[in-house]
């Protein structure tokens, strides 16, 4: 004791050389730190494991509450995926499924990725039998399901606002007992966002048979025509400009959506002006009532005729039906 703090220290220093050095073991590196590192982050649930598994497309069908078209799918709105796929020689990123019990054909049904089985499908018959379709199994609910597919597609532009307006109109029932606000607070959207989407869903199939496809209908054209349709007094003028249309659409008249606005437009302005015309619109048939041209008359009094590619065939009711188009357009204008 006498040697005080310093002797102490001194015979510590001593019995510490005394004693051999264990050697420490090095670091853990590649694939073990790699197995290290992801089990700490799945104990600390900042990581989920997730199983994918390579299956035939054929295990696999598509779920009937999908957001997607999968009939309207095809070589051009699938290319982007066709080329990637092509390239990197597989599909990378998984589709989401469930299991299903009830179809001794299938295995799976498809939640999320509707446009990947489309592809890998046409891949495999033509060229390219090798591929398989990646999946990874979920438990969903149908609720549930709905939410993934909406979360993973709403930002993609390759899905048409029609697509989504339906999707939505659809889940609103069958999901959320037609509650507009709880849907909301589901799918942490405003109410004024969703509701654009089911003034879309509304339309009357005589407006969407006059865009042509409802795939070029805008959210933006249904926020136009929603008020157009409420008012009794421009509906039935903006019903009947679009049955024309939709004769046209059918007959091979293609009219970009801003031309069908514009039209649709005109005949509810007119009518809210008062004006005392038939409608502005005109189609004349053949003898097997098909479409031979139709005629619309401007504002200004002007006459603007289209005729279809197929009525070329047959010059001779061209020609007549122009001229009676002509005297029907004539009348209505120089009508009181």
């Amino acid at each position: 004791m006498a040697q005080g703090n310093k002797g102490f220290a001194d015979q510590l220093a001593s019995a510490r050389a005394a004693t051999p050095a264990i050697p420490r073991p090095p670091p853990r590196s590649g694939i073990l730190s790699a197995r290290d590192n992801r089990l700490a982050e799945l104990a600390a649930g900042t990581a989920v494991t997730r199983l994918h598994e390579f299956v035939d497309p054929t295990r696999c069908r598509i779920w009937d509450g999908h957001n997607r078209n999968y009939v309207a799918l095809n070589e051009v709105n699938c290319g982007d995926l066709i080329e990637s796929m092509r390239a990197q020689g597989r599909q990378e990123v998984p589709a989401i499924v469930r299991r299903v019990t009830d179809d001794p054909l299938h295995e799976f049904e498809v939640i999320c990725g509707a446009r990947r089985h489309w592809t890998v499908t046409w891949l495999r018959a033509n060229n390219y039998p090798e591929f398989k379709f990646l999946i990874e199994p979920r438990e969903l609910t149908d609720e549930e399901g709905f939410r993934l597919a909406d979360l993973e597609n709403r930002s993609r532009k390759d899905l048409s606002d029609y697509e989504r307006a339906t999707d939505y109109a659809r889940a609103i029932e069958r999901y959320y007992g037609g509650s507009q606000q709880r849907m909301v607070e589901r799918l942490e959207v405003s109410k004024s966002w969703l509701s654009r989407y089911l003034e879309l869903a509304r339309l009357p199939p005589e407006i969407i048979a006059s865009f042509g496809s409802p795939q070029v209908i805008r959210i933006t054209h249904a926020a136009t025509l929603a008020p157009l349709l409420r008012a009794p007094k421009t509906r039935e003028c903006v019903l009947a400009a679009a049955a024309v249309l939709a004769e046209e659409q059918a007959a091979g008249t293609t009219l970009k959506p801003a031309a069908v606005m514009r039209r649709l437009s005109e005949a509810a302005a007119e009518r809210a002006r008062g004006v005392k015309r038939p409608s502005r619109d005109i189609a004349v048939h053949g003898p097997d009532g098909a479409v031979i041209a139709t005629g619309h008359r401007g504002r200004s009094g002007s006459v603007a005729i289209s005729i279809p590619r197929a009525s070329a065939r047959n010059r001779l009711h061209v020609i007549q039906g122009l001229a009676d188009l002509l005297d029907q357009l004539l009348g209505k204008v120089s009508a009181p």
